[in-house]
């Protein structure tokens, strides 16, 4: 069963730090595309960034130099590092992963995602 839990959600004030933390027990980790999506209220799920088993990445534009990305495979761990944080990017804050070809896919990068966390909320004041 997978399952991803997401932590390190928070209120922080424009310009400061958060940094996210997604625990998967997924069976093949290694092997995963994982990424981070946001959705804000009122608005469609976007992409945040991705990060392939071979650990490139990729950024929405609206995060890049801002946000990064990486995994520790040794954890089944996958962090979101979110520096000069702000107002619009407030959101629920989304792990997920690409496990085998099952359910409805979201593309994004060179993956297709198909299982979620329950979110982490950050807010972010001006």
């Amino acid at each position: 069963q997978v399952q991803l839990v997401e932590s390190g959600g928070g209120s922080v004030q424009a310009g400061g730090s958060l940094r996210l933390s997604c625990a998967a027990s997924v069976g093949n980790f290694i092997g995963s595309c994982m990424g981070w999506f946001r959705q804000a209220p009122g608005k469609e799920r976007e992409e945040v960034a991705a990060i392939d088993s071979d650990h490139t990445t990729n950024y929405a534009e609206s995060v890049k130099g801002r946000f990064t990305i990486s995994r520790d495979n040794a954890k089944n761990m996958l962090y979101l590092e979110m520096n000069n944080l702000k107002p619009e990017d407030s959101a629920m804050y989304y792990c997920s992963a690409e496990i085998g070809s099952g359910g409805p896919v979201v593309p994004f990068y060179r993956c297709f995602f198909n299982y979620w966390g329950q979110g982490a909320q950050v807010t972010v004041s001006s």
